[in-house]
């Protein structure tokens, strides 16, 4: 049973534990010895590990996906946790409980599982509800949809993360269809379902979460709308017109061509799953990673790359945060003095009179439609 998990290592620590080598790369120093870098992970995260001695016997002994035990000492370098190692055996998997080493939605499957099963019963469209009944009668489908994760690092990145987030973006999706009179609620829930099914063969997620190959040459979208019309063609009666606003809604989800959609959203309903999509993935990208730095007595987490900032979290006590506020805003004495002569000059234009002449020089063409897309096709 693992004994030390990564979030638990703190500086100086020596180390004797078991992890998942994520990834493994030889570099050169400057002295010309190699020296290794490991990716090591656990369920409760990564942690940095380093080999400067012995670097081709210790190197021949495993390989990246590998179990390992390893003994060294733990230090912060660039305020990254590493682990200098000194010794490393790997182990079978019969050895491990996967449920050590890689991380699992909070939320049980068979839970999120009958939440999906009860949201297609609810669909009044009988044409999408066949058609989601057959991704649930798919036994294959629904094994890989329930264990998947949503991401590889950005969010929901844990097993059963997919099911999760498609859930949560389907709930926000009927929300949001009580508040709007005039959508198709059941198109919209059907397409926040779906709009990820793709990352069940875009990711591998056996062991460490990674990019297949058909990841990588085609990317989830496309693999979605695959998937999609595969089930399609086994339902002779669906209206070709909702088959096309379905798969617009996978095609246009990512809302934007530099963020990877293949067209921009066209429908109001292709709006709103962009939107809501991006609101759940980066509600629990942000939680996560407060989530993993409770413990720390700094006021801001450490940066986040993909985020590219710092996230506060919160002033601590709560007198200690009155006491700021009182500070901030109580008033500054300043010294008595003759009161301050400006020079003299020509007069002043007030700044919103300067705003109204320039405002009246606006065509208003300038605020027209912008014009329709170049990539139409």
């Amino acid at each position: 049973m693992k004994n030390v998990f990564a979030s638990q290592i703190q500086e100086r620590d020596w180390v004797e534990a078991v992890f998942l080598v994520r990834d493994k790369v030889v570099g050169m120093a400057r002295n010309g010895k190699p020296y290794l870098t490991l990716k090591l992970m656990d369920r409760t995260g990564e942690v940095e590990g380093r080999i400067w001695d012995r670097v081709d016997e210790l190197s021949g002994t495993f390989e990246r996906d590998d179990f390992i035990r390893v003994a060294g000492k733990a230090s912060v370098y660039l305020g990254k946790m590493q682990l200098v190692i000194q010794e490393v055996t790997r182990l079978d998997e019969r050895e491990v409980n996967l449920a050590d080493f890689l991380p699992v939605a909070a939320r049980p499957v068979d839970e999120m599982l009958n939440e999906l099963r009860a949201c297609v019963a609810g669909f009044t469209d009988p044409h999408l509800r066949t058609l989601l009944q057959a991704f649930l009668d798919d036994r294959q489908f629904l094994d890989a949809y329930s264990r998947a994760p949503a991401a590889k690092a950005m969010h929901h990145v844990y097993l059963g993360g997919l099911l999760e987030h498609s859930l949560a973006v389907a709930s926000l999706a009927d929300d949001i269809s009580r508040r709007y009179p005039g959508l198709n609620r059941d198109l919209l829930v059907a397409g926040a379902l779906l709009h990820d099914v793709g990352k069940i063969s875009e990711l591998r997620y056996a062991r460490s979460f990674e990019y297949t190959d058909v990841g990588k040459l085609l990317g989830h979208i496309v693999i979605g709308v695959e998937l999609v019309e595969e089930k399609l063609r086994t339902l002779p009666d669906f209206p070709a017109g909702l088959a096309i606003l379905l798969k617009h809604l996978l095609l246009s989800h990512h809302g934007q061509y530099e963020y990877g959609s293949p067209k921009r959203p066209k429908t109001l309903e292709a709006v709103i799953l962009n939107f809501i999509d991006d609101l759940d993935s980066k509600i629990n990208g942000v939680r996560t990673h407060l989530e993993r730095e409770v413990d720390r007595e700094s006021s801001w987490t450490q940066y986040h790359r993909l985020y590219d900032r710092y996230f506060f979290k919160g002033f601590g006590e709560p007198a200690a945060a009155g006491e700021l506020a009182e500070a901030q805003f109580a008033p500054v004495a300043t010294p008595a003095g003759p009161p301050r002569q400006e020079p003299p000059g020509p007069a002043r234009t007030p700044f919103n009179s300067v705003m109204q002449e320039k405002l009246r020089g606006i065509t208003p063409d300038l605020f027209a439609a912008a014009p329709e897309e170049r990539n139409h096709d």
